[in-house]
């Protein structure tokens, strides 16, 4: 199978900036590569500085009439454009999986799970309710209303690269803000065909404004946003090191903040789990764009009396996982998204071995005389891990499950919360009563109860400590994109 779409104009070769899809100031481009092979497959506009400006410029000039545009028409151009990222579910899906890597199925399952922000926040746009405040003295009538922040700068990750356009955009537009955007250099072909989509479904000229860089240009680009007042807030999702960046340059002009950071996600499973459902979360949880997400579980905990029987479960189902390339329809695992994420896993299970960890699945790259080919990793399963190795102390973001053993439950939610992220957790047991106690103890914005999959628009997304601030979907993913303007009428 090829993975080739249908809409050959989803593959535009220039970037929007005001009403123009056009080239970068100065020509360059940037080549994007099919993971799965190595291969340029396409190419892309490498944006300048100057692009930059001028992004800010067409947001910033659209954004009093879009603002001003009643909510529930905002409410039906987000819908049309959810109408049509569903329409073109096949060719996105391709889209991803062609650029990312991840298998088929989960390619086509992002562009649903994208469309459904789009479709929440066109909800949302008719619900952002302000305030009738009681007054403290005679004579007044006192309000609470919300408004959109203005230019809103978006930058965001490869590993989801329809999904986190959605759903840093969605809210955005929803709450009547405008947009300057920067896709991940890794896969920047999904977000320009989710932004031809937006234009279609009638987002007006410099609402949406979008400018592809390389990894050698996106500080000049992201620099321009800090350093402009006009842009008034930033979201971004990556690792925690750039996001201390952006909030160090924000402060300079005091933009409101949305950073989804990195993680170092606890799975812990309790003796008196129910094993198989366990092992069923943390395969959904674990291999899901395999291991490449920032909730996916990075260290495993099994009590002692479950230990062996649950690795041995785990590591069956992890040896009958299939890699391959998303071309191919029986694919579980898929490629890396490069070279450099290769290496990282590599080092973190030399490391681990090193240290007396010991390899029950996988451990090694996969090269094509195996079934493999260019940036794979096999799946894989660690026993006897201790928290001074760095597949501990450091996400991992591939397909490796370090387990470590415990005894008690204070023990385990030391392990879980020794670590300065804080973004998901996730826990198995059948005692009500722990559920509880270990939900109000885990140091973390998301928390899994015997569930792996933890994802929906309706739900707030967000992390504490290193793990970032604010919330995305949900309400509360609307109003990171408003403030409130406090309203005083005298002399009634």
């Amino acid at each position: 199978m090829t993975l080739t779409i249908q809409r050959k104009d989803l593959l535009p070769a220039t970037m929007l900036i005001g009403a123009d899809w056009r080239h970068a100031s100065d020509q360059r481009r940037l080549p994007v590569t099919d993971p799965a092979t190595g291969d340029a497959f396409a190419d892309v506009p490498d944006g300048t500085a100057s692009d930059a400006r001028d992004a800010v410029d067409a947001a910033h000039a659209a954004f009093p009439a879009w603002r001003a545009l009643p909510a529930k028409q905002r409410g039906q151009i987000l819908r049309r454009w959810n109408d049509l990222i569903v329409a073109h579910q096949e060719d996105l899906g391709r889209l991803i999986s062609r650029e990312q890597g991840k298998p088929l199925a989960e390619g086509r399952g992002e562009v649903l799970y994208a469309a459904s922000y789009v479709a929440w926040f066109a909800e949302e746009t008719t619900r952002a309710n302000g305030e009738v405040i009681p007054p403290s003295v005679p004579g007044r009538r006192m309000l609470a209303l919300k408004e959109p922040v203005g230019v809103v700068a978006a930058i965001t990750p490869w590993n989801f690269p329809a999904a986190m356009i959605a759903r840093k955009i969605a809210p955005a537009l929803a709450a009547g803000c405008t947009v300057v955007c920067k896709p991940a250099e890794d896969t920047p072909l999904t977000s320009l065909a989710l932004v031809r989509l937006a234009q279609e479904a009638g987002v007006p000229a410099g609402v949406i404004n979008i400018v592809t860089a390389s990894r050698e240009r996106t500080p000049e680009v992201v620099d321009v946003w800090l350093d402009d007042p006009r842009v008034r807030k930033i979201s971004f999702t990556g690792s925690t090191p750039v996001g201390i960046h952006l909030a160090a340059r924000s402060a300079q002009t005091l933009k409101k903040l949305s950073l989804e950071l990195g993680g170092n996600a606890p799975f812990i499973v309790f003796d008196d789990a129910d094993i198989d459902a366990a092992v069923d979360g943390l395969m959904v949880s674990k291999f899901r764009n395999g291991g490449q997400t920032c909730v996916c579980p990075n260290r495993v905990f099994v009590q002692s009396a479950v230990h062996d029987v649950f690795v041995a479960r785990l590591a069956a189902r992890v040896a009958a996982l299939k890699l391959g390339p998303a071309s191919d329809a029986a694919s579980q695992i898929g490629p890396m998204v490069n070279a450099r994420a290769v290496d990282k896993i590599e080092s973190h299970v030399r490391d681990a071995v090193a240290h007396g960890a010991r390899i029950v699945v996988g451990g090694a790259r996969v090269d094509a005389a195996q079934g493999g080919g260019a940036n794979y990793f096999a799946p894989t399963v660690l026993t006897h891990v201790n928290a001074a190795m760095a597949c501990s102390r450091e996400e991992t973001f591939g397909p490796v499950v370090p387990v470590t053993r415990f005894e008690t439950e204070a023990e385990v939610i030391a392990a879980a919360n020794a670590t300065p992220f804080g973004l998901a957790a996730y826990f198995y047991t059948n005692d009500a009563r722990r559920i509880w106690r270990v939900t109000d103890l885990l140091e973390t914005g998301i928390v899994g109860v015997n569930e792996g999959a933890l994802a929906a628009e309706s739900a707030p997304f967000g992390g504490v400590k290193a793990s970032g601030y604010g919330r995305e979907g949900s309400t509360h993913g609307l109003d990171d994109y408003m403030h409130v303007k406090y309203v005083c009428q005298g002399q009634l």
